[in-house]
């Protein structure tokens, strides 16, 4: 049976590990290698099962531990050919290395397929991810993006588990103190999910069979853990689907201590 377990998640970093039949990959790896690491010995995750690392986009909070983390383990990395460029631009690639290419065709790691798909966000060409286990369990990774996409939908739809962007609360964000420029950002099609869109998206998961859903990349100033949750809460619920009955739902810790998985 597959273990996921959530790192981190936010602007300040984010990095999930997924782990099935002894072999286990990171989905980002958006903070220090010496936090990753301690991570991942807090959750009792043993690194030696860890083989990859997929990089979602070339966003500072994604991959800022990626060169050191994952050139001293000596991981194979995982992006899109644009991300792949962005990153060699930024200078975060050297010869230690091994980042290769990944088309949408996907790819084995160990006994699971990485499948990605493209999300919609202000970045070179950005990835979610789907990753099917030897068990035949689905789980997608789908954050920072400013739309679910007709294709994104597709990709999601029957997954088991689906990590879902409930980046803000709109009113909060139109009343905060970003500067205009970037609160259009984030509201456009090429920013991030609200809380509402995340909701409504959340609905259309647990009609096609998703059971689980954690709340991801949530905003420290424009929104709040009891926030996200009560929109899909609410919208789950106004159509009719039960939590702990239909569906299994909660929120991505900033940072996990909890020592726990999510399965």
């Amino acid at each position: 049976m597959p273990k996921l377990c959530p790192l981190f998640s936010g602007s300040s970093g984010n990095a999930y590990y997924l782990e099935a039949a002894g072999c286990g990959i990171l989905i980002d790896c958006g903070r220090s290698a010496k936090q990753i690491e301690l991570a991942l010995k807090n959750n009792e995750i043993d690194r030696s099962r860890l083989q990859a690392i997929f990089v979602t986009h070339e966003h500072s909070d994604h991959i800022s531990g990626l060169r050191v983390f994952a050139s001293r383990y000596h991981l194979k990395t995982y992006a899109s050919f644009g991300t792949v460029q962005a990153l060699e631009q930024k200078g975060v690639i050297n010869e230690k290395i091994d980042i290769i290419p990944l088309t949408l065709d996907g790819v084995s790691v160990g006994d699971m397929y990485v499948t990605p798909f493209r999300i919609s966000h202000d970045c070179a060409e950005g990835y979610g991810y789907l990753v099917e286990t030897p068990d035949g369990r689905k789980t997608a990774f789908a954050t920072d993006t400013g739309v679910v996409t007709e294709r994104m939908q597709q990709a999601l739809s029957g997954c088991d588990t689906v990590v879902l962007e409930s980046n803000h609360d709109v009113g909060m964000l139109r009343c905060g103190s970003y500067p205009y420029v970037l609160k259009q950002r984030i509201l456009s099609e090429i920013g991030h999910l609200s809380n509402e869109t995340c909701a409504e998206t959340a609905c259309e998961l647990v009609r096609t069979g998703t059971t689980r859903l954690l709340l991801a990349h949530l905003s420290k100033e424009n929104n709040f853990p009891e926030l996200a949750l009560q929109a899909s809460l609410c919208e789950l619920e106004k159509n009719g689907m039960k939590q702990n009955l239909d569906f299994l739902l909660s929120v991505v810790p900033e940072t996990n201590v909890s020592g726990g998985v999510i399965y």
